[in-house]
């Protein structure tokens, strides 16, 4: 059973999982507010953020960690659309460092280290098969990295893996 001091971590991208790459037709939510005028700040993308995708990930009940190369700007643009509060940001190595092995991604190891030996949910649409091995190697604790298909999001099959997962791990 975990402690609600160690709670699992939820490191999760912007691009691909909460604005999803697909067409505009496939995103009703995109087409209703480009109809309207809405797009923002020249990025109509942020048009197909679903507004309640951060009560979903809330409810999860991990410790969300954004992990996109969005850095804070994710807090002051992506967050208040979405009903997220305020998470802490993953810092990514410096261009020069060191090179894992040929496609590992160059998130993987600073998650990983991130997390210390905790039990984490990687959400990303980048996730291949040298990073999962990595990480089975390299992390002591409980994960699960989870990729998302980056025409479509996060939908509902993606939360309840998830949600499986996270019952599996905290016990509940």
């Amino acid at each position: 059973m975990t402690s609600a001091a160690e709670r699992p971590l939820l490191f999760l991208d912007v691009d691909g999982p909460l604005i999803p790459f697909g067409s505009s037709s496939d995103h009703p939510r995109a087409a209703a507010a480009a109809a309207v005028g809405a797009a923002d700040r020249g990025n109509p993308l942020l048009a197909r953020l679903d507004p309640g995708i951060g009560a979903r990930l809330m409810a999860l009940g991990c410790r969300l960690v954004w992990a996109t190369t969005w850095m804070e700007e994710a807090n002051r643009t992506v967050a208040p659309r979405i009903g997220l509060p305020r998470l802490p940001v993953m810092g990514w190595p410096a261009a020069d460092a060191e090179e894992g092995p040929r496609g590992l991604h160059w998130k993987t190891r600073a998650l990983v280290e991130w997390a210390g030996g905790r039990p984490f949910v990687w959400v990303d649409d980048e996730i291949g098969t040298m990073d999962r091995l990595w990480v089975t190697a390299a992390h002591p604790g409980p994960s699960l990295l989870h990729r998302v298909d980056p025409a479509r999001g996060l939908e509902d099959s993606d939360f309840h893996t998830l949600a499986g997962w996270l019952d599996t791990v905290t016990g509940d």
